[in-house]
């Protein structure tokens, strides 16, 4: 397995244990923006550019999701 190889399956590997873990703290929805952006650099890297620009977006949309419950909600 060459290092190329290992980085990704390390990126994708933490994208799945972040999205386990999103329900429990905002900061693994961060996490998990973080790896996919991991992931987005992996498939670029390798050449799979439609699998680097779909991991980008989900990044944004992770980094959306993140800003989003970190925001204090008001009270009733």
């Amino acid at each position: 397995m060459d290092a190329l190889t290992l980085y990704g399956a390390l990126a994708v590997t933490a994208m799945l244990i972040f999205y386990a873990l999103e329900e429990r703290a905002a900061a693994f929805v961060l996490a998990f923006a973080g790896a996919c952006l991991a992931s987005s650099a992996y498939g670029f890297l390798q050449g799979a550019w439609p699998f680097g620009v779909v991991e980008l977006i989900w990044s944004g949309i992770a980094l959306r999701r993140w800003y989003l419950r970190r925001r204090p909600t008001p009270r009733a």
